[in-house]
């Protein structure tokens, strides 16, 4: 795809230079304050309250959603970048991970009209929409349901949350169950490059997913909006970044190819030497990358 050979080319040395800074084993954004950390905040929304970071400014927001394994405090290597960029920095910890709470009396309810609840409380009218791996099957879901409120939507590393039965068939194939998820978090969620590199950075990750467990965990899961297909992701006209990492044992390249037919004017990027996680693994190219993209639309 011509868009997709695009982006992937203008990020060809990024990749090279990223991947010296993944074998230093330098890990980034632990310091208790400085441009990395975001304080929090609560949000009251109607039976719930939403535990939200917010770097405020008049910049354009850039909306993030984490990983089901993670919470607001994993995207700590992507707050300088986005805020030196210009950018307002937003994320927030989703019902069912990290310390946003479900009121006892009410329904889960889904999380695009969390992330609408939110912007309504934050009085963002238009925003660029960040989503990874589960985070992006909620992006997709919002994206379908309240495009108008969107500039541009970028999902990493996900499997979509698509309901075709052929679909959902492979996916078993890849990761067939129970043995795929009782293997632990790490091995599913960060490529072996990663992992064999960098001891620090994946301890980190290990420690912040353990942190991002929910306070109080929902009664039951949260429902998507709209029941994806693939029919129903072509209808997508908002400027969309797919991109993934080659070792992704959820989303690796071929899967992604399945999107891209289908959502045609999409661009995508592979990064090489990544799993699950390339907003962790591969900061530098995912901050690039994205903000590039993001500073087209």
């Amino acid at each position: 795809m011509a868009n997709g050979v695009m982006i992937t080319r203008s990020v060809g040395f990024a990749i090279m230079v990223a991947a010296l800074g993944v074998v230093s084993g330098r890990v980034e954004g632990q310091s208790s304050t400085g441009p990395d950390v975001v304080a929090e905040a609560v949000a009251h929304l109607s039976g719930r309250e939403i535990v939200f970071r917010d770097a405020g400014g008049s910049g354009v927001p850039i909306v993030f959603l984490h990983a089901g394994t993670g919470s607001s405090i994993v995207w700590q290597h992507q707050i300088a970048a986005v805020r030196a960029a210009g950018y307002r920095f937003v994320a927030y910890d989703r019902l069912g991970s990290g310390r946003s709470v479900l009121d006892p009396r009410a329904e889960p309810g889904s999380a695009a009209d969390d992330l609408q609840g939110l912007m309504d409380h934050l009085k963002i009218e238009r925003f660029h929409l960040v989503g990874t791996a589960a985070g992006g099957i909620v992006a997709l879901d919002y994206a379908l349901s309240f495009p108008q409120r969107l500039r541009c939507l970028v999902v990493a590393n996900s499997i979509g949350g698509v309901q075709d039965d052929d679909y959902l068939a492979m996916g078993r194939r890849m990761r067939p169950s129970p043995q795929f998820d009782s293997m632990p978090a790490e091995f599913r969620e960060l490529g072996p490059s990663y992992r064999a590199a960098n001891p620090a950075g994946t301890a980190r990750w290990m420690e912040l997913e353990h942190e991002s467990h929910a306070t109080t965990p929902l009664p039951s899961p949260q429902k998507s909006r709209n029941r994806l297909t693939f029919a129903l992701l072509e209808t997508i006209r908002v400027p969309t970044l797919l991109l993934t990492g080659d070792a992704d044992l959820y989303t690796p390249p071929f899967v992604l190819r399945l999107f891209s037919a289908r959502m045609r004017g999409a661009e995508t990027l592979i990064v090489p030497e990544a799993g699950h996680s390339v907003y962790w693994e591969q900061p530098e190219i995912f901050n690039r990358a994205v903000l590039a993209f993001i500073g087209k639309h």
